[in-house]
């Protein structure tokens, strides 16, 4: 958007004889806005988008906003227009699955297409209005910068924790079997016991994340800034009944 005494500028010059090429050259601005500007110097008023309103499935939106939030991205559109990408592994046909349902109930009649990649997919969907529904989009890897839900947002990720922690699992966690030894009447046994991780570089995103583990009564420790770990029985147990191993 160029402003108005720089057009001026530029059909002032334009009224001296000099040809669309030369001033074209000299202000670095296209024949085309110059012409155009011949027949309407005042720019168009902008025009704003309407509010997308609410998403038509909260339960979805929240699944979906986990998984934006681990493997989540928006990108413009050259003309107008954002892509949301997200990224599931090969190894999980059914997060793919759960992934286009994810986004087929939050925006219905959406368009959707699956782009493969080396050892993933990406889902795409395109549409004007994806910042307004992640507003955590923004320049730069999401661990560079802050990461904070709007207050609608966390309402809905209060009333669905468990759809939160699911999508961050899916997207950016596991469930292993661990393993370890004792000694047993002198005789050393192993042993083996499921364990949940999550990983993820955005301390903002870990602190989402355990806030909801919280909320639901899942146990957890950080053996690090970047691992969050669920090892004790019961809250394996609540892991496995809301969220289970991805497939």
């Amino acid at each position: 958007m160029y402003e108005l005494s720089t057009r001026r500028r530029a059909l002032a010059l334009v009224s001296q004889g000099r040809s669309l090429n030369s001033v074209s050259r000299e202000t670095g601005i296209s024949r085309a806005a110059i012409r155009s500007w011949q027949h309407r110097l005042e720019p168009l008023p902008r025009m704003t988008l309407p509010a997308p309103g609410p998403p038509a499935d909260e339960s979805a939106y929240v699944y979906l906003l986990g998984l934006y939030l681990g493997d989540g991205c928006i990108s413009a559109h050259p003309r107008a227009g954002y892509y949301l990408r997200i990224a599931c592994a090969d190894a999980w046909p059914g997060l793919i699955k759960l992934c286009r349902e994810a986004i087929a109930r939050v925006r219905p009649g959406i368009g959707l297409c699956t782009q493969p990649k080396q050892g993933c997919v990406m889902i795409v969907s395109y549409s004007r209005h994806w910042p307004r529904l992640f507003p955590q989009h923004g320049p730069g890897k999401k661990h560079e910068r802050p990461i904070f839900l709007e207050p609608w947002q966390q309402a809905m990720v209060d009333e669905h924790p468990w759809e939160f922690v699911r999508g961050l699992i899916h997207s950016d966690g596991c469930r292993i079997t661990n393993w370890t030894t004792r000694m047993v009447r002198g005789e050393q046994k192993r042993y083996e016991y499921p364990r949940y991780f999550f990983t993820n570089l955005s301390a903002d995103i870990i602190r989402l994340f355990t806030r909801s583990l919280n909320q639901v009564g899942v146990e957890w420790r950080q053996p690090n800034p970047r691992n969050i770990s669920v090892a004790k029985k019961a809250s394996v147990a609540l892991l496995d009944l809301h969220v289970g191993p991805k497939y």
